[in-house]
């Protein structure tokens, strides 16, 4: 005789707790994530006062509280020195536009959207200090999509500054043309520095980072990669095919720090 199917247990409360979430969404694929409306960001750090490194995780979900749909953001640092992980604070957003955080000054910096107190869309640069672990936001350049349409921005580093590059479509005598807008904070920190350079660029031009002399990496349309200088508008194709991993790139740091001990992490 067949014994009796036991009911599964229910969870004590209607509510999962975030911290659960959390634990879930870090481990589910990118395809479960973008089903579940879920996103993670990732920045890598050296942190050269205690030559140390630094992975900053930060994941946005949405969650049915209530009768009303929520999004929560989590952040937490991974320390290899430790081997450990540890949620920290992060302001109020709604997610980042980037999977991955551009890291110069000592900080992570990232494309945030948030809301207002009218609940509009707004966006601002989120940067994350890697000495004492603190998020600040940081305002982009005022107005800087007026008149561009189909935008493509990311953040960079040009010539030693914070920059951001606008690659979009313009409208001149009834027609669209291809612009790219450099947006270059000249004094780290201080909105009034934003200043602008239009350069004329090819149709469908995209963006992955600067080189140190201030070159723009942008792909060609059969995979390929161009150096493109803003100054002499000279272009130079590189002998390197589908470079789609430039945009997960960061500068060179040598250290003395052994990989051996270390346990897969992410």
């Amino acid at each position: 005789m067949s014994q009796p199917r036991r009911k599964p247990k229910l969870l004590s409360s209607e509510v999962v707790p975030d911290d659960v979430v959390f634990d879930i969404l870090t481990q589910m694929p990118v395809k479960s994530l973008i089903r579940f409306s879920g996103f993670v960001s990732l920045g890598f750090a050296y942190h050269s006062q205690n030559n140390d490194f630094k992975i900053l995780r930060i994941v946005s979900f949405k969650r049915i509280l209530g009768e009303q749909l929520r999004r929560t953001v989590l952040a937490e640092v991974y320390t290899l020195s430790t081997d450990s992980w540890r949620k920290v604070v992060i302001s109020k957003i709604e997610f980042i536009a980037e999977p991955t955080h551009l890291f110069f000054n000592g900080a992570l910096h990232s494309i945030a959207h948030t809301r207002d107190h009218d609940f509009h869309l707004n966006k601002c640069i989120l940067s994350f200090d890697v000495n004492d672990e603190r998020f600040c936001e940081i305002m982009l350049p005022p107005n800087y999509l007026d008149g561009i349409f189909n935008p493509f921005e990311r953040l960079a580093v040009f010539k030693g500054s914070l920059a951001l590059i606008v690659f979009g479509k313009r409208p001149v005598n009834f027609t669209f043309n291809s612009v790219c807008h450099i947006w270059v904070m000249k004094e780290y920190g201080v909105v009034e520095s934003w200043t602008k350079k239009i350069l004329p660029v090819d149709s469908g031009a995209e963006f992955f980072c600067c080189t140190d002399s201030g070159e723009l990496l942008v792909p060609t349309a059969d995979k390929g990669l161009n150096s493109y200088d803003p100054e002499s508008l000279n272009k130079n194709k590189l002998d390197i095919q589908h470079p789609l991993w430039l945009g997960y790139t960061t500068s060179l740091m040598e250290s003395l720090v052994l990989l051996d001990q270390v346990k897969y992490v992410i």
